[in-house]
C-alpha cells in the first residue's frame, strides 16, 4: 500500500457516498494517517502527469462532483459546474488551502455541457438506487475508460450523464406492463455515438434487458468493427473465453481474438465469471468474423430458461438471475431474416423477454423509403426490406426498446409517426453533445468569425490552419494532390519526433482518398497515387527542397497555435523521421490500400489486428459513414451528394485526433468545402432549434414532442436537401417568439431582383428616418457608429409582412406571432443600422442616404446574411431589459463581397437582412415558444414535411 493506492481507494468509496474527507478515507484504506500526509499528495499530483491513474482519479471524480444535478442532498442546492459548487466540493472533502488551489489549477471546473432532450411525457424509474445496486457492466466500462490514456476524464462523466438520460427513457424491464419506447440519439460525425450505445447497453444489461440486438450498419467492415469494440470493452475476456482453461490450446486456438489480436490484453476483464459478481452473464450470439447465422439444432442458445417458472421471465426472481444474449448483426434482409426466425422458435415467452433494440446509423437502411405517405394493407408488402425485418422485431418483442443512433437525423425525423410498427422516435430525441478535443465544424469552417478575410491567419482562423482549396480545373489538380501527399508524409514525421519525445504513440497514420464510388475508377487512383509516389523522390535529397517550403509554410505554423503540439523549429530537424515515415507508408510495397468490395491484391483494412497501417486509403461508400477511419490526418475529399445527410456521413476528417489535431489538413474544392459549410450550418441550426425547445414549459409538460420536430429542420443550401425524398414525409410551425430571430437561410437569391427590389422598398420608411438619427456606442472602449430609428410594432408588421421569401415558411411564424402581440408584450422597436468606415459608409439606395452597406459572401446564389456579434451585443440589452416592452432590430443593406458598388444602388441591388430581439414582455406566461398545426387535420400526428 502506497500514498497512490489509499487515495484511489477514499476516491472508490465516494463513488456512491458523494465527496468525503479525503485524508480521512485514505488514511482509513491505508491504516496509517502518516502515510497520506496532503503535502506528500500535493508533491504527487504537481508532479505527475496528465495521464497518471492518480490523477485522472481525481479528475474524474471532480467533474462528477461538479457535473452532479442539484437535487443530490450533499450539493446544497448549488447549480452544477459552478464555482459555488466546487466550493461545496472541497470543504467536503475537507483538503487544506494549498490542496484546494492546487486542484482548481490541475483540475479547472468541468463546462460540460448537457444533452438535448426532447421527449414525451415518461415515467420515471431508472433511481440512482438502481444504478448504485446493479452497476456491474457499467462499473467496468467506465474503469476501461479511465486506463485509455489521452481520453480526457471529464468525457467519462458526460458520458454517465448522457447514457443515463437514454436508460432513463426505457421502459422498466420488470414492469408488469409491456411498454416499448422508441428514441433517436444524434452525434456528431465521428463524435462518439459508439461510445454512448455502449455505455446504454451496459446500464440497461445492469437494469434487467436480457436481449440486446445491435444493428450496425450494411457493411461486414462496420459489423467487424462493431462487434470487436463492444467484445473489447463491455463483454470482456471472461464472456468470450466461457470457462476455456488456459492450457487448452486447441479450444484457445477456436476462441476470438485469443491468439490472433495484438490487443487481447486490453481486452476489459471482470476478475470473475459476471454471475459470480453480481452481474449477467454475456452469450455472444455473433462473432468476430460470423454474422449471425441460423441456430437449427443449438437454438437453446438464444432461449431464456427461468429460475422460477411459475413466474414470468421479466419477474426480478428470473431476470436477475438470468443470462443476456447480444448479437451484432449487419442490416441486411437475408442476416435479419434469419434472427427473426430463431426468435419464433424458442420456448420462451417474446413478451417476457426485455429487449433493447440498438440501430447504428439508423438513418441509413432501415428507413422505410417505399413510398412517403401512409401505407395501405396492399402497399405494406412492398415496405422496404430491412426496415420490414426491424418492424416484425418490434411487433414480436413487444418489450422491446428501440433506440436509434445517427449523425444526421433528418431521415428518421420524416418517418410516419402514426405506423405503429416503424421506428419514428416517438418517445424521445436526444442531441449529444460533442465530447472534449471533438474536431468539428468549427475547427474547419470560420462560422460567424467576425475578422476581417485579409486578416485571418492560421493563428484565428479555422479555415486556414486546416483546409486547402483544390483546384477545379482536374488538369490543375496534379499539384495539389502531391502538396496532399508531402502533407501525408510530413505530418507522419511530426508525429515519430512526437514519439520520440513520449508524446503519445501513433499506431496508424492514414490519409483518405475520396473522389468516386465506382470500384473501377478505385482502381485507376490507386495506380495514379502509386506512380506520383514513386516519381516523388521521397528515398533521396532530391524531395527536400519541396518539403522544406511545404514544412515551413504550412505544418510548422499551425502547430504554433494555442492547441499545437511539438515539433522541430527547422525542417532540418525533422529529416531524420521523414525515411522513417516514408518506410512505414510504403513498407507493404504499395502505399495504397483500396477500401471497397474488391479485395484488390488480397488486402482488406483491418485496424485491430494489423500492428501499423500507415497507408493512402481510397474508397467510396465503406469509408463513407459509420467507419472510424484510425489516425486520419490528411483527406483529398473531391465527391458530391445532393442529400445533406449524406455529405455530412462523408466527413470522415471529423472526430478526435488526441496528440495531432494541428496536423489534420482536408483538401477540396471551394464549392465542396461551401457546401459542407452550408450543411454544418443545418446542423446547428437544427441543434439551437431542439436547444431552444427543450426546457418544460411552466405547466411541467413538453414544448414540442418528437412528431413536431420536422418543421424545425432547415436547409441552407438551395440544392442540397436535408436528405432524399423519399425518406422525407403533418405538423407546421403556426407561431414561433424566438427571442431571437435571424432569418439568414430565407432571403430570395441574389438574380431574383424583382423580389428584392420590393423587399428594399418596403424598408425605405425605416431608412429614411435612420438617416437623420446618427447615434454612438461604446463598446470596450471602441466608438461604434449606428443610424438608428424607432418603430411601433404596428408599423414594424406592416413593413415586414410585404417581404418575399425564398421559402414560404422562412418567416410566417414568427410574423404571426408579431399580428398578436399586445402592446404590452411589444410596444414598439428600436431599429440599429450599424455603420462603416470608408468607401462602403457613402452610399445611397434609392436616394436614401448615406449610409453603410455590408459585404457578404454568397454561396449559390445566396447572399450568406448574418450578424455580427459586436452589433447584437449593441441591441440585446434593449431587448432584454426587465419587464421591456421594446424590442430590438438590426438591419443590414447586404451586397455580394465582390459586388462593384457605386455611390447610388438600386432598390433591386441589395439584400435587406435583419435580426429580431423580442422584448422581455412578449415571453410566453406558459414557457413555451412555439406553436403548431397540421397541414392535413385529419392526420395531426403525422409529420409531413413539403419536398
Amino acid at each position: 500500500m502506497n500514498l497512490a493506492d489509499a487515495y484511489l481507494g477514499a476516491l472508490k468509496m465516494m463513488e456512491s457516498t458523494g465527496p468525503r474527507p479525503l485524508r480521512q478515507a485514505a488514511a482509513f484504506i491505508a491504516e496509517s494517517p502518516a502515510m497520506v500526509e496532503e503535502a506528500e499528495l500535493r508533491t504527487h499530483l504537481a508532479a505527475a502527469d496528465p495521464n497518471d491513474e492518480l490523477r485522472r482519479a481525481l479528475s474524474l471524480r471532480l467533474a462528477t462532483f461538479d457535473h452532479q444535478s442539484e437535487d443530490a442532498a450533499w450539493t446544497e442546492n448549488t447549480a452544477p459546474n459552478t464555482r459555488e459548487r466546487r466550493e461545496v466540493v472541497l470543504r467536503m472533502l475537507d483538503v487544506e488551502e494549498a490542496t484546494a488551489a492546487l486542484l482548481g489549477d490541475l483540475i479547472p471546473i468541468a463546462n460540460l455541457e448537457e444533452p438535448i432532450v426532447i421527449a414525451d411525457e415518461w415515467t420515471p424509474w431508472y433511481t440512482e438506487d438502481i444504478k448504485r445496486s446493479r452497476d456491474f457492466y457499467w462499473q467496468h466500462y467506465s474503469e476501461s475508460l479511465q486506463a485509455a490514456p489521452h481520453l480526457d476524464p471529464k468525457a467519462i462523466t458526460a458520458l454517465d450523464k448522457a447514457t443515463d438520460s437514454v436508460v432513463e427513457r426505457l421502459a422498466n424491464p420488470t414492469a408488469a406492463d409491456a411498454y416499448q419506447a422508441k428514441g433517436l440519439v444524434v452525434g456528431y460525425v465521428q463524435s462518439g455515438k459508439t461510445a454512448n450505445f455502449t455505455g446504454v447497453i451496459a446500464k440497461a444489461i445492469d437494469a434487467g434487458y436480457r436481449l440486446i440486438i445491435v444493428l450496425s450498419g450494411t457493411t461486414d467492415l462496420l459489423r467487424t468493427q462493431t462487434q470487436r469494440r463492444l467484445d473489447m470493452e463491455l463483454v470482456g475476456q471472461e464472456n468470450i473465453l466461457r470457462g476455456v482453461k488456459p492450457d487448452d490450446d486447441a479450444a484457445l486456438d477456436a476462441t476470438d481474438y485469443v491468439r490472433d489480436d495484438p490487443d487481447w490484453d486490453r481486452f476489459v476483464r471482470h476478475g470473475v465469471r459476471p454471475s459470480d459478481g453480481g452481474g449477467s452473464d454475456l452469450y455472444r450470439l455473433t462473432k468476430k468474423s460470423f454474422d449471425y447465422k441460423s441456430l437449427e439444432l443449438g437454438i437453446s442458445a438464444l432461449d431464456f430458461p427461468k429460475r422460477e417458472r411459475h413466474l414470468p421471465f421479466f419477474h426480478p426472481a428470473n431476470l436477475f438471475a438470468g443470462d443476456t444474449r447480444l448479437a451484432v448483426v449487419k442490416k441486411n434482409s437475408t442476416v435479419l431474416k434469419k434472427l427473426v426466425a430463431d426468435l419464433n422458435k424458442i420456448t420462451t415467452r417474446l413478451e417476457e423477454v426485455p429487449t433493447l433494440i440498438i440501430d447504428d446509423e439508423s438513418d441509413q437502411a432501415s428507413v422505410n423509403t417505399s413510398k412517403p405517405k401512409p401505407l395501405t394493407a396492399e402497399e405494406k408488402k412492398k415496405r422496404s426490406a430491412i426496415n420490414r425485418h426491424i418492424a416484425e422485431l418490434l411487433k414480436m418483442l413487444p418489450r422491446a426498446q428501440y433506440v436509434g443512433y445517427t449523425a444526421t437525423p433528418f431521415a428518421n425525423v420524416f418517418i410516419d409517426p402514426n405506423d405503429a410498427e416503424d421506428i419514428f422516435p416517438k418517445n424521445f430525441l436526444i442531441a449529444l453533445p460533442p465530447g472534449p478535443g471533438y474536431m468539428g465544424a468549427r475547427d474547419f469552417h470560420d462560422l460567424n468569425l467576425d475578422i476581417p478575410l485579409d486578416e485571418r491567419t492560421e493563428d484565428n482562423s479555422a479555415e486556414k490552419a486546416h483546409v486547402r482549396i483544390v483546384n477545379k480545373d482536374e488538369n490543375e489538380q496534379v499539384s495539389d494532390l502531391q502538396q496532399a501527399l508531402d502533407t501525408f508524409v510530413l505530418t507522419g514525421a511530426v508525429k515519430l519526433y512526437r514519439e520520440s519525445l513520449d508524446l503519445g504513440a501513433f499506431r496508424h497514420h492514414t490519409m483518405l482518398y475520396h473522389v468516386a464510388m465506382q470500384k473501377e475508377a478505385h482502381r485507376e487512383q490507386r495506380a495514379r497515387i502509386k506512380e506520383m509516389w514513386d516519381r516523388s523522390g521521397y528515398r533521396s535529397a532530391s524531395c527536400f527542397e519541396r518539403l522544406r517550403d511545404l514544412y515551413d509554410r504550412d505544418i510548422l505554423p499551425v502547430t504554433r497555435r494555442p492547441d499545437g503540439g511539438a515539433a522541430p523549429s527547422t525542417f532540418d530537424e525533422i529529416v531524420p523521421f521523414i525515411g522513417d515515415a516514408v518506410n512505414r507508408i510504403g513498407q507493404t510495397g504499395h502505399p495504397v490500400l483500396v477500401v471497397n468490395s474488391d479485395k484488390i491484391e488480397g488486402e482488406e483494412l483491418d485496424f485491430a489486428t494489423t500492428p501499423h497501417i500507415w497507408r493512402v486509403l481510397v474508397g467510396g461508400n465503406k469509408l463513407a459513414r459509420g467507419f472510424t477511419v484510425e489516425g486520419l490526418t490528411v483527406s483529398y475529399y473531391l465527391r458530391r451528394s445532393r442529400q445533406a445527410d449524406t455529405m455530412m456521413q462523408m466527413g470522415r476528417w471529423f472526430g478526435y485526433r488526441a496528440g495531432y489535431r494541428d496536423l489534420v489538413r482536408l483538401y477540396t474544392t471551394q464549392a465542396l468545402y461551401d457546401e459542407f459549410e452550408d450543411i454544418c450550418q443545418d446542423e446547428e441550426f437544427f441543434r439551437d432549434e431542439l436547444r431552444q425547445y427543450a426546457p418544460l414549459g411552466a405547466d411541467g409538460l413538453p414544448q414540442i414532442t418528437p412528431s413536431q420536430i420536422p418543421p424545425l429542420v432547415a436547409q441552407h443550401h438551395p440544392k442540397i436537401k436535408p436528405t432524399a425524398a423519399n425518406k422525407m414525409y403533418n405538423a407546421r410551425v403556426e407561431q414561433r417568439r424566438t427571442p431571437m430571430k435571424e432569418p439568414s437561410s430565407g432571403y430570395p437569391l441574389i438574380s431574383d431582383k424583382t423580389l428584392l427590389e420590393q423587399n428594399t422598398k418596403a424598408f425605405l420608411p425605416l431608412l429614411s428616418s435612420a438617416v437623420d438619427h446618427p447615434q454612438v456606442f461604446e463598446l470596450d472602449g471602441r466608438p461604434i457608429n449606428v443610424l438608428s430609428t424607432q418603430v411601433t410594432n404596428e408599423d414594424l408588421v406592416s413593413i415586414l409582412s410585404q417581404l418575399q421569401w425564398a421559402k414560404e415558411d422562412s418567416f410566417r411564424p414568427d410574423l404571426n406571432f408579431l399580428r398578436q402581440a399586445k402592446p404590452d408584450m411589444i410596444a414598439d422597436w428600436h431599429v440599429i443600422l450599424p455603420q462603416l468606415k470608408g468607401q462602403d459608409a457613402q452610399v445611397t439606395i434609392d436616394g436614401f442616404g448615406p449610409l453603410s452597406i455590408h459585404r457578404r459572401r454568397v454561396i449559390n446564389g445566396k447572399l450568406q446574411a448574418k450578424s455580427q456579434p459586436d452589433d447584437r451585443s449593441l441591441v440585446q440589452p434593449i431587448a432584454n431589459h426587465p419587464g421591456s416592452t421594446r424590442g430590438g432590430m438590426l438591419l443590414y443593406p447586404m451586397v455580394p463581397k465582390d459586388a462593384a458598388v457605386q455611390d447610388e444602388l438600386s432598390a433591386g441591388d441589395v439584400v435587406m437582412a435583419f435580426t429580431l430581439f423580442l422584448p422581455q414582455a412578449s415571453g410566453a406566461t406558459d414557457g413555451k415558444l412555439i406553436t403548431w398545426t397540421t397541414k392535413d387535420s385529419s392526420l395531426p400526428g403525422y409529420a409531413l414535411v413539403s419536398v
